[in-house]
């Protein structure tokens, strides 16, 4: 099961599709970070703002060096030790869709290590967009059950597994690095 929804989830990122997945904190509508046709498409099916910055996934450390200029070594011990998931904002994007770049430049990256979008990034080899199946300012779905309506409708795929899960609420910590690679905690 888990696989064919791996599979169906691709194939929908690589046609600029948008999907509604669950992942290592609330359920997520994601979309090809390298696409702005699909970023786009994210940014109206949630009614927000063009400049609110959202995150991406990918499934190693070792593929930050593509999406960064410039990873502080420190970054790979903040990973290694910090239990809950971690959002870091580097400084410097490069190689994603102008329009998920922050206006100064930077992007938040997550390090999924939930299994299902763990093994869609690592099979699709591309960063994705996850930014919670919510309209624009209500609360972030800790459930399925919980996603409006209006996003199911409207998402071209959602995924068919965790249905009946209920995640704690465990938003990610926000660590924002400087161009002098001092970080600052943005939410703990």
């Amino acid at each position: 099961m888990m696989e064919e929804e791996i599979k169906n989830t691709i194939e929908v990122l690589e046609a600029g599709g948008t999907v509604v997945y669950p992942t290592d904190t609330v359920w997520g509508v994601g979309c090809d970070a390298t696409n702005p046709k699909a970023v786009n498409k994210i940014n109206k099916l949630k009614k927000r703002l063009k400049s609110k910055n959202l995150i991406v996934l990918i499934d190693s450390e070792k593929k930050l060096e593509n999406y960064v200029e410039d990873v502080p070594d420190i970054v790979f011990d903040l990973i290694e030790n910090i239990e809950k998931p971690l959002t870091i904002i580097y400084p410097k994007a490069k190689n994603l869709a102008k329009n998920l770049i922050a206006k100064d430049g930077s992007i938040a990256i997550r390090i999924t290590k939930d299994e299902f979008s763990k093994k869609v990034a690592q099979k699709f080899n591309k960063p994705i967009v996850s930014t919670s199946a919510n309209l624009s300012g209500e609360p972030s779905p800790i459930s399925f059950k919980k996603i409006p309506k209006e996003i199911i409708e409207n998402a071209d795929y959602i995924v068919n597994i965790f249905h009946d899960t209920i995640n704690e609420i465990k938003p990610s910590t926000i660590i924002k690095f400087n161009d002098n690679n001092v970080f600052t905690i943005i939410r703990e």
